[in-house]
């Protein structure tokens, strides 16, 4: 097993943020990121894709959560991308399809290095906790385009909130520890063109 383990740092006028992330973990999470529900939602995604990771963010919440939860998929996307380093003798594709009760959704993940992001869910709130619905848009979207991954996110059905953002992040998880799995067969990278 390789060490994928990264440390970062992004400081910024509107946030300063400091990340851990060891792929080949076990699921140990340390988050704090001044909003609750962030919090919980990146501790599921932390214990079901099995990594560890501490986060922590100071942001600038006397204006809104916005750069905060962006910034935080920014520095996570570019976490993803170091700790994967070469692509040697990993999966690449991951997928899930996750319920958590009323709630059905789909991700799908390419770790191509070519960025793209398809989303496709609506909420009934407009805040879930003290969290912005519209704001988890915006995470993937920044994950996605740091890591230079192939995202696709889609809500099957659902009705709550909540049980919607975590199935979210819950499949996110499991996509993403199965495309950066290891598979013996693989000697270079999965790739007819030599590269990723």
């Amino acid at each position: 097993m390789k060490n994928r383990i990264v440390k970062l740092n992004r400081e910024t006028r509107e946030t300063n943020i400091n990340i851990e992330l060891k792929l080949d973990g076990s699921g140990i999470a340390d988050i704090d990121t001044g909003i609750g529900f962030f919090d919980h939602m990146l501790e599921g995604f932390t214990k079901h894709g099995l990594f560890d990771m501490k986060l922590k963010v100071a942001g600038d919440l006397k204006v809104d959560g916005h750069h905060s939860v962006e910034d935080a998929g920014i520095v996570l996307g570019n976490a993803i991308k170091s700790a994967i380093g070469d692509k040697k003798g990993i999966k690449r594709y991951g997928y899930m399809i996750l319920p958590m009760d009323d709630a059905l959704v789909l991700c799908a993940i390419d770790l191509c290095g070519r960025p793209y992001f398809e989303y496709d869910a609506s909420f009934e709130t407009e805040k879930i906790g003290e969290m912005d619905t519209e704001l988890i848009r915006e995470f993937f979207y920044a994950v996605s385009y740091s890591a230079m991954m192939n995202l696709h996110i889609k809500v099957i059905s659902g009705v709550n909130s909540h049980h919607i953002a975590e199935a979210m992040f819950k499949a996110f998880a499991k996509a993403l520890d199965m495309a950066t799995g290891f598979d013996d067969r693989i000697t270079d990278v999965l790739s007819t063109k030599g590269t990723l």
